[in-house]
């Protein structure tokens, strides 16, 4: 018969190898990168967009812009003033303006074009965090070229 003891050594090793490990843990179960989202702070609907990436499985980090700060981001990224909506995120180097529906974003990163990002200028009803999704306004998703060109990236027909 064999007694197996914990050994301080092998405490050590084996909360290393854990630790090790939950990096790529929290990674594969939080379903996507990074976003960080810049937004006015008092604008309901970027919370309630942000909401939708949290519970898809995004991290979200958000930071407070207002006014021509915000404007200002927004053209030194490359967003066109006709692409503009009322936030603006960053996900691996790509730019994602306004409401753009969580599986643009997964198309997006998973397809790699040369871009600048997305966008869906204004504020469509029934895009994500805009109204229900049932009484959506037909809208267009942007793909946003690096000169500045723009052409449809996904149609969203009215429900």
């Amino acid at each position: 018969m064999t007694h197996d003891t914990l050994t301080r050594r092998g405490a050590l090793i084996g909360s290393g190898a854990l630790l090790a490990g939950l990096p790529r843990l929290s990674l594969a179960q939080s379903g996507g990168p990074s976003v960080h989202v810049l937004k006015d702070p008092n604008c309901g609907c970027c919370s309630a967009w942000i909401e939708i990436l949290e519970r898809d499985g995004f991290p979200v980090t958000t930071e407070a812009r207002a006014g021509t700060l915000l404007m200002r981001y927004k053209s030194e990224n490359g967003i066109p003033q006709s692409m503009v909506s009322c936030h603006t995120a960053r996900v691996e180097g790509y730019m994602i303006e306004g409401h753009v529906p969580v599986a643009d974003i997964r198309r997006l990163l998973e397809e790699r074009p040369d871009a600048v990002g997305l966008a869906v200028p204004d504020m469509p009803y029934g895009s994500p965090g805009m109204g229900p999704e049932s009484e959506r306004e037909a809208f267009d998703v942007f793909l946003i070229r690096r000169d500045g060109s723009t052409e449809v990236f996904t149609r969203y027909d009215a429900a």
